[in-house]
């Protein structure tokens, strides 16, 4: 029951996404089995000892640091909201601290290799399937957009007239990104292609599968590293590092932070400053090559 009360909390006051509230849900069950097996207790009974304790059963279980904090995040939650509530006196997680997770500099893939793949013609064949994949990787570096971005965007989210792009984020946070004229007449194009088709399923998502059903993330993913293992040796190849390229090609060519910021949907500028240490390893590179004392 409050579990049932906390995700429609969730829902409908703070609007998270229904990935976030899975992965909570998920995070509670799993925090629902120890407690009991552990301590036979139920939430409500919970001190902050237990809460530890569950972090150190996490950590001894080769659980990685950016899902312990994810779940604490999820219990952090939780008891704000019991306490908010008065279904509980204390809050037991007000003072658990969360583990330091070393800073990764984001994977991207450099303008000029996403220039070759997109404009040199070698790539991409005939077709409405090529056509789509094409669409796919223009819009996520064009762009920047998340992936659960790109899967709910609607044919009516392009304004060809304004040149934008109307996306629906985090928390259902709604902004407004500006796409280049070439941009806006490849959709377009893959508009007239897709009504070509003359799918039965008049579904109205922008991106499709050869079917004319709604595209999924697992196609994404494929389509991503399909078409990025012919220019990049990254290990990593995924949507996520296309967004990290737009970002990084913005931030190259001198744009400013608030302006990515708000163009990637940040909800701080904290999450976007991570980009300026791909720029100053840049900065670096090019001093070690050109300063003749470097």
């Amino acid at each position: 029951m409050l579990q049932k009360s906390f995700i429609t909390y969730l829902t409908h006051e703070k609007r998270y996404s229904q990935h976030t509230i899975n992965s909570y849900q998920n995070d509670l069950s799993q925090f629902k089995d120890y407690i009991q097996s552990a301590y036979q207790i139920d939430f409500t009974e919970v001190q902050h000892s237990q809460l530890r304790s569950f972090m150190v059963h996490l950590m001894e279980d080769g659980t990685s640091e950016s899902s312990i904090n994810r779940k604490i995040s999820a219990l952090r939650s939780f008891y704000k909201f019991l306490h908010k509530t008065e279904k509980i006196e204390q809050n037991p997680a007000l003072l658990i601290k969360a583990p330091k997770i070393p800073k990764r500099l984001p994977a991207f893939v450099d303008h000029q290799k996403m220039d070759l793949l997109l404009d040199s013609g070698n790539y991409f064949g005939e077709g409405f399937e090529s056509t789509r994949d094409h669409i796919v990787i223009e819009l996520l570096f064009g762009t920047g957009m998340r992936l659960a971005e790109l899967l709910q965007l609607k044919d009516t989210d392009i304004d060809f007239y304004a040149g934008t792009i109307r996306v629906l984020g985090k928390r259902n946070k709604e902004r407004i990104i500006p796409i280049s004229k070439q941009l806006a007449n490849q959709v377009n194009n893959y508009l007239s292609e897709k009504k070509l088709q003359a799918f039965d399923n008049n579904v109205p998502n922008l991106i499709v599968t050869n079917v004319g059903a709604p595209a999924y993330p697992k196609l994404i993913y494929r389509i991503v590293t399909s078409y990025l293992n012919h220019v990049s040796t990254n290990d990593k190849k995924s949507p996520h590092v296309l967004r990290h390229s737009y970002a990084t090609a913005l931030l190259n060519a001198g744009a400013d932070l608030n302006a990515i910021k708000e163009l990637l949907g940040h909800a701080s500028l904290a999450a976007t400053q991570v980009y300026t240490h791909n720029s100053i390893e840049r900065l670096k590179t090019i001093y070690k090559q050109a300063h003749p004392k470097a």
